[in-house]
């Protein structure tokens, strides 16, 4: 893996997403451009991205996919390069964002991936040593909060599996030695690209059944956030870009 340093990481925005919880208001406008504290969401993504260094995003879009686009040509893509893959005809889920932005992703380095809903001030810097240090495929960004998804873990924060408590659905990976811990993922994640060549699935799938399918045979880590200011936007008052 190249680990080149001076070069800045991309990254990826997943924003195509219906916006489901934050009706009324997204029935007339995207999930990404959903204001809180006067900053809509979209805006805080990227500039979180951009403090670490981040200059090349790419951000996928579905639900009013040409007001993000208006919006980003409006704020001349807050000085970044930012590009974006059109949904619009076919929303892909995250797996399958983010296997139709493969090219993207070319020049051999690991890079982020973060939900465009929460607000995080995580410092990704920490987060990308880890992931590098661990040589992992992927890395996904944890925390011990209550919810009713979680990724399991072994004693390692190797990720072994995933459930549902709500459904009572529950699937491993492997047989971990004990019993495996629960973790919510938090929305934000480091990928090899060699994950391309792994994706068998093809259309609309997620990452969280990619990772689970990938799990048995390749090393997928949890990071284990307590410190960082966290926060879904789902849980938050909320208003419209104006």
């Amino acid at each position: 893996m190249n680990t080149k340093q001076n070069v800045p990481y991309r990254a990826m925005i997943l924003a195509a997403g219906l916006g489901t919880r934050l009706r009324p208001i997204t029935y007339t406008i995207p999930k990404a451009l959903v204001k809180t504290n006067g900053r809509t969401l979209l805006e805080g993504a990227i500039r979180h991205l951009a403090d670490y260094g981040v200059k090349e995003i790419i951000i996928n879009v579905h639900h009013f996919a040409d007001k993000i686009i208006s919006y980003l040509d409006q704020n001349k893509n807050f000085g970044l390069d930012i590009s974006i893959s059109d949904e619009s005809d076919h929303l892909l889920d995250t797996g399958g964002g983010l296997k139709k932005v493969s090219g993207f992703f070319t020049d051999g380095r690991p890079f982020f991936v973060r939900n465009v809903d929460i607000i995080s001030d995580l410092n990704l810097r920490h987060l990308m040593e880890y992931h590098i240090q661990s040589q992992a495929i992927a890395t996904v960004v944890v925390r011990k909060r209550e919810t009713s998804r979680y990724f399991l873990f072994d004693h390692d924060h190797r990720l072994c599996g995933w459930t549902n408590l709500r459904t009572g659905e529950r699937i491993l990976s492997f047989e971990p030695s004990g019993d495996p811990g629960m973790l919510a993922f938090s929305g934000i994640q480091v990928l090899n690209p060699e994950i391309f060549s792994l994706i068998t699935e093809n259309g609309k799938f997620s990452l969280t059944s990619l990772y689970i399918r990938l799990a048995k045979y390749h090393l997928i880590k949890g990071y284990l956030d307590t410190e960082s200011i966290w926060k879904d936007a789902g849980s938050l008052p909320v208003e419209s870009v104006q």
